[in-house]
């Protein structure tokens, strides 16, 4: 009899971690591969929870990087990546994830472990078309069903002191609070909490305009009934004259591994 195998897509989420700590409660780690995509821009409290989890768990893991990030990669393709075009996700998370399952695994023998939790449960119907001819599943959707303050506690049960963006107000644990699908809310947040990585990412943001030559930005400006592109430095600007209230209102909501599964 084949012993099956079991690929978590593990972002360095408390939702990937959780989803790949039932696969382990119930197959055992010697079944259970961790696949950690590192798009070179994450926190550093990332790495240091990705090892505590692969310790805890008992499982292999597995790290992979394209090289770039994903600023490198917007400047080689000569476009930034927004919430309609996360090309950043696409190649150096999903593209990358699923070259390596495809060199590393055999879907007769293989399950693909996803990380997304029961309130996305619409997602998951639609990355599991995608993934064919593997299985694919998504322990968080079976109960006990927990919400993201139910994880981070369970987290803690378990021994691991959760990631720290989570304690800063953020809602994932991706790109060190940077992501190219999120809302101004969020880079209000990275702004308050993270100053010098928001102008890291600020001075990144106007170095690719530059080398593409156009008026292109992450963010959007949907304000007078029109949509134009809104840098991060004028988003800072606006913050620093009073013009824009400190408020997560506008956050794009994404799973713990979201942007490496679809």
């Amino acid at each position: 009899m084949t012993t099956m195998r079991h690929i978590v897509m593990f972002s360095g989420g408390v939702g990937s971690f959780l989803a790949a700590a039932r696969t382990v409660d119930f197959y055992g780690p010697d079944a259970v591969t961790l696949l950690f995509a590192d798009t070179r821009i994450e926190d550093d409290d990332l790495y240091r929870f990705v090892d505590d989890a692969a310790d805890h768990l008992g499982a292999k893991l597995v790290t992979i990087a394209d090289g770039r990030t994903p600023w490198q990669l917007f400047a080689d393709v000569r476009m930034i990546g927004n919430t309609r075009a996360d090309i950043c996700s696409r190649v150096l998370k999903r593209d990358l994830m699923r070259r390596w399952i495809d060199d590393h695994a055999d879907p007769d023998d293989t399950t693909i472990v996803l990380g997304i939790d029961w309130t996305e449960h619409h997602r998951f119907d639609r990355v599991r078309h995608r993934w064919k001819p593997w299985t694919v599943t998504a322990p968080m959707c079976d109960p006990p069903l927990l919400d993201k303050p139910e994880m981070i506690a369970e987290v803690r049960r378990r021994g691991i002191e959760p990631p720290r963006l989570y304690q800063l107000g953020f809602p994932h644990n991706n790109c060190g609070g940077f992501c190219v699908k999120a809302g101004i809310g969020q880079f209000l947040l990275l702004l308050e909490k993270l100053p010098d990585r928001y102008r890291a990412h600020e001075a990144e943001e106007e170095r690719v305009r530059r080398i593409i030559g156009k008026d292109v930005a992450v963010l959007r400006d949907r304000r007078g009934g029109t949509t134009r592109p809104l840098t991060l430095a004028e988003l800072r600007r606006r913050v620093e004259a009073g013009g824009e209230q400190l408020t997560l209102d506008g956050i794009d909501e994404f799973g713990g591994c979201g942007c490496a599964i679809e």
